[in-house]
């Protein structure tokens, strides 16, 4: 027997392209005024409300009855390497407080088959659990087909997109885009930088708490704990480029901020060298090159091509090269 209550009940799933959503929490966190990473909990209550709003609903009545996490991810014993382990972990941790479900598939080489998952097990739960809005954190065209499909079904579809662009520390220009025509496709097409970036919008609660807040220096936004300790270490491997060539650690981590400028510091030289990559570490790693006599240090926002994510140790790269205070710096790095 269907009662009242459940008659007015709103059923809401929600889909995140892990790796879309982790490129905003960066730009957020790092190269944007607010200087602090998406949070979780905050984003799915902005979720509660703007689906509220937009279907003329008291947000009592807008429940989030499944939220899904879809992301390549490498095995237990690379991400040990590379000192990730930990960190995934950690984010782990906030998903599963969260409620949400994480997907991973193995990375081999590079991130593959993460849209197709998506796409079916949305589909699929659209049917079974008769969701009255599916929320997609993702921005790319190849989830048009998934629209049109859950679209058939009678499911309202929101997207939640981003368009933003920035110039990283070694002056290349990184730009993400949500496609037009996916937005085409859906009922309810919402682009949050221009809300989170309306004046009028600034001291919105519901804004503000869609920020991690760190109350201390001891408190870390576990999503993605990992670039906040990628930035120290990577400040600390471009001063000691020659320990970590030995496979040595610094004995101090405390790093200030401030200081990860001095690494980026370089006159641009526009000739490529060829290299191998022979270390990697959380967020950064290291070049060898017969061009140069010591290791070229990198980090993660040089690269050009690819995600730094799915890079593996032996692979080939093309690189230029800046001369910085404490060594030679790569930049603008293509792995193949």
């Amino acid at each position: 027997m269907i009662t009242d209550v459940d008659s007015k009940l709103l059923r809401v799933g929600v889909f995140y392209d892990g790796n879309f959503f982790s490129k905003v929490s960066t730009y957020y966190r790092y190269f944007h005024p607010r200087n602090r990473r998406i949070s979780i909990s905050g984003l799915h209550e902005f979720i509660r409300h703007h689906v509220a709003e937009v279907e003329n609903m008291d947000v009592r009545y807008c429940q989030i009855v499944d939220a899904h996490f879809f992301r390549g991810r490498f095995s237990a014993k690379e991400a040990d390497a590379r000192q990730m382990l930990l960190d995934e972990r950690s984010f782990d941790d906030v998903l599963m407080n969260e409620g949400v479900v994480t997907h991973y598939l193995p990375i081999i080489k590079r991130e593959k088959g993460i849209d197709v998952w998506l796409a079916l097990e949305a589909f699929e739960l659209a049917i079974y659990k008769r969701f009255n809005v599916l929320v997609l954190i993702a921005g790319d065209s190849d989830f048009i087909p998934l629209a049109r499909k859950i679209n058939s079904l009678g499911t309202r579809i929101m997207v939640l997109g981003w368009d933003f662009k920035y110039t990283d520390r070694q002056g290349q220009e990184k730009t993400t885009i949500t496609s037009i025509n996916l937005l085409q496709e859906v009922t309810y097409p919402v682009m949050m930088h221009q809300i989170i970036d309306d004046k009028t919008m600034r001291d919105n609660t519901k804004i503000r708490n869609l920020f991690v807040e760190f109350k201390s220096d001891k408190t870390i936004d576990v999503h993605h704990v990992s670039t906040n300790q990628q930035r120290q270490t990577a400040v600390l491997a471009a001063e000691q480029p020659t320990l970590q060539a030995q496979n040595l650690e610094p004995k101090s981590q405390t790093i200030h901020e401030s200081e990860s400028a001095e690494m980026y510091q370089a006159s641009v030289n526009t000739q490529r060298y060829d290299g191998i990559i022979v270390n990697l570490k959380a967020g950064f790693g290291f070049i060898k090159s017969a061009s140069f006599p010591n290791n070229v240090f990198f980090h993660w926002s040089s690269m050009s091509n690819v995600d730094f994510s799915v890079l593996q140790e032996q692979q080939h790269v093309r690189f230029s090269a800046e001369q910085g205070d404490r060594g030679m710096i790569a930049h603008d790095v293509e792995a193949f």
